[in-house]
């Protein structure tokens, strides 16, 4: 799974996020960080407004808010939305030692992200296009 700081750098190069069901993501700086949050139909779901998306929390009794803006989270894609996200420049996921490379090509050639797991170099391969 990703690191909460790769997701914010993923955030912060522009990445944006509809929430959906089965979408990830954390709340930081709340003593929360390792706290992973599912969107679901059940429990966490999200209410779009005209001043934007809120986070709902849904008979969620350990939760001492019922409701965040979206904003105030960070989500943490999983492997199938970041190779979304890489798009058309995705050539292949290779196995490597200690890890995964996720190389893309173009008529520049190829580039590896590497990371320790798939969803990790998928995320250096966004943020590698995104900074070119």
């Amino acid at each position: 799974m990703l690191t909460l700081d790769l997701a914010l750098r993923l955030q912060a190069a522009g990445v944006a996020w509809t929430p959906a069901p089965g979408d990830r993501f954390v709340v930081p700086d709340r003593d929360m960080d390792d706290e992973v949050f599912v969107v679901s139909d059940m429990t966490v779901q999200v209410h779009d407004f005209p001043t934007g998306s809120v986070i709902g929390f849904n008979g969620t009794t350990e939760w001492a808010l019922d409701s965040l803006a979206q904003g105030e989270v960070v989500w943490i894609p999983r492997e199938d939305q970041l190779r979304e996200l890489v798009g058309a420049e995705f050539d292949r996921l290779e196995s490597v030692p200690g890890g995964f490379a996720v190389v893309t090509a173009d008529e520049d050639g190829e580039r590896r992200h590497v990371d320790l797991d798939a969803e990790r170099a998928y995320a250096r391969a966004v943020l590698a296009a995104r900074e070119l």
